[in-house]
């Protein structure tokens, strides 16, 4: 048996391999008339003159020392005629952009999985650093709204209140609280803690407690008098005084010029008087140097003025 087959399978190797060469032949006679453009327009255009066509194509295999038989070079002159063996690129529309999709489908996942992550890492920095601490500010300040400002404000009167010893205190301290719960009813947090911080100052100057005492220290003026601008004949004058609190110490006071308005925290200042108020101090020190009767007044816990002890405006200066 292995005797009879191996002829037969020779034989039809060989005729597959004829068949291959034919072909293979056939191709390069394309070729060769594709790269002759126009000695192909002229033969090809009649239809009587492709037998000498056929003459000349053997003649260039002949001359290259290659054997090509008539019927391998007409295979090759029909092929070319039927644009066989030829590359024709697919006609434009939606099939073929579909398909160009397709084939690049690896490529345009990856890019959009790149362009998703890019837009992740994007969105997750917006959250956490703006929407996120945004949205905790809002939660923050609509709590201290509604909870923690209308208690400190409460706390804040009531203190005006407990520490109050004059009427006088009362009228400032309602006017602030009902700005802070106006505030409070239009969700202004920042006009709540202003009218809490104006209570609270409210209560600090009710617990103040300092005597008023004229500056008496050698190389330091007791009193000036000053030459008002607009009418020099005129005198104005000032006795130079300072704030002793409990603990003996002079104590900084935020006070107001009469000449220019400007304000400033000081411990000492000049107390506007009359000159009769003036020249008797000024007699008291001339007599042994020391001022017998400094002081000029007291402001007591739970009220908001001095208790002055002589003729005054309470006007003052904050320099001289």
């Amino acid at each position: 048996m292995a005797e009879t087959l191996a002829p037969a399978a020779a034989g039809a190797a060989r005729g597959q391999a004829v068949k291959l060469d034919d072909l293979m032949l056939a191709m390069d006679v394309v070729d060769t008339l594709r790269h002759q453009d126009a000695f192909v327009a002229r033969e090809l255009n009649e239809d009587a003159r492709e037998q000498e066509l056929v003459l000349r194509l053997r003649k260039i295999y002949r001359e290259q020392g290659i054997e090509v038989s008539d019927a391998t070079i007409g295979e090759g002159v029909k092929a070319l005629k039927e644009s066989r063996f030829v590359y024709t690129p697919p006609k434009r529309g939606p099939g073929l952009v579909l398909a160009r999709l397709w084939i690049a489908r690896g490529r345009i996942g990856a890019a959009l999985t790149a362009i998703a992550g890019a837009i992740g890492v994007i969105w997750a920095a917006y959250y956490f650093l703006a929407e996120r601490p945004a949205r905790i500010e809002a939660e923050r300040a609509q709590i201290e709204i509604s909870t923690s400002l209308p208690k400190a404000l409460d706390e804040a009167y009531g203190e005006v209140i407990n520490d109050a010893k004059t009427p006088a205190a009362r009228p400032r301290a309602d006017r602030l609280l009902a700005d802070g719960r106006e505030a409070l009813a239009r969700k202004d947090g920042a006009g709540a803690k202003a009218a809490i911080s104006g209570l609270g100052r409210l209560s600090a100057d009710l617990r103040q407690n300092y005597q008023l005492m004229i500056v008496s220290r050698p190389g330091e003026p007791s009193g000036v008098f000053r030459i008002p601008d607009r009418n020099t004949g005129a005198r104005n004058y000032y006795l130079i005084v300072e704030a002793i609190g409990a603990d003996g110490r002079p104590m900084a006071l935020p006070i107001t010029s009469e000449e220019d308005g400007s304000a400033k925290m000081t411990t000492k200042w000049g107390l506007r008087v009359d000159q009769q108020v003036y020249q008797s101090v000024a007699a008291d020190k001339a007599d042994d140097g020391i001022i017998q009767k400094r002081k000029v007044g007291e402001k007591r816990r739970g009220f908001l003025d001095v208790d002055y002890a002589i003729p005054t405006s309470g006007a003052a200066i904050s320099q001289w």
